[in-house]
């Protein structure tokens, strides 16, 4: 017998925008149309390999959007789709946690460091 699949909507959101680099990366794109180089110096400990792969993902998930533009060097653009802009209002909820707990979460991992 099969085993039965118990529907989890934090998991299914995980699958799509979770990982070490996802958030970053959606995040930088929030702010519009970026290219290859400019989001890898925003996000600079991202291996380049890393960040391709990343993209390749979110853009297999619809949320990330590739532009080619047939030009000599050939450039790039990256932006959130539609349907991956509806992602932004977690993505600045994110961040206003981030800010709100700075502190302590800067806190409590000291304290396990020492």
């Amino acid at each position: 017998m099969a085993k039965e699949q118990v529907f989890c909507p934090v998991s299914l959101t995980l699958k799509v925008i979770g990982g070490k680099w996802k958030p970053a990366i959606l995040w930088h794109l929030s702010e519009g149309y970026q290219r290859f180089g400019e989001l890898k110096r925003r996000i600079p400990n991202i291996t380049q390999k890393m960040l391709t792969q990343q993209l390749r993902e979110l853009e297999q998930d619809g949320v990330v959007s590739r532009k080619v533009f047939a030009e000599v060097p050939p450039r790039v653009e990256y932006s959130l789709t539609m349907y991956g802009k509806t992602l932004q209002p977690i993505l600045r909820q994110m961040c206003r946690w981030g800010e709100a707990h700075r502190e302590t979460i800067e806190t409590v991992r000291r304290k396990k460091s020492a």
